[in-house]
């Protein structure tokens, strides 16, 4: 889940590898309005199985990156990752229509984080 401060309730979700990214113009994102994004707490899901990630927005199925069985990469998503929760300023996205200093200092506050692990069948 992606969200840029000047657009405040539209919400991206993607995945970036190699063969998709947005460097080279073949990201694989969805995008929604989300009311009230920045000012309410919302349930962000990821389900990532060997097949496919999806990503849910309070339930809803927004996104569905499929595994093309291509490789690397088109599919890194078979070795262990971390979470990355932050707040990040600038650059080449946030930073396109220059940055209101009026918003500092801000916060992010997450409500929860639960991770479970998948069943093997």
């Amino acid at each position: 889940m992606e969200h840029v401060g000047y657009d405040p309730n539209r919400v991206h979700m993607s995945v970036h590898t190699e063969a998709y990214n947005h460097s080279i113009g073949t990201q694989k994102t969805a995008t929604t309005t989300v009311d009230k994004a920045i000012g309410e707490f919302h349930v962000y899901r990821v389900d990532w199985t060997p097949y496919a990630i999806r990503g849910y927005i309070d339930g809803s199925l927004l996104f569905t990156f499929t595994n093309e069985s291509k490789g690397y990469k088109t599919w890194p998503f078979d070795k262990k990752f971390h979470f990355l929760l932050n707040i990040a300023v600038g650059g080449n996205w946030g930073g396109q229509q220059g940055i209101d200093d009026s918003v500092f200092p801000a916060v992010m506050e997450i409500d929860y984080v639960r991770a479970y692990k998948m069943i093997d069948k």
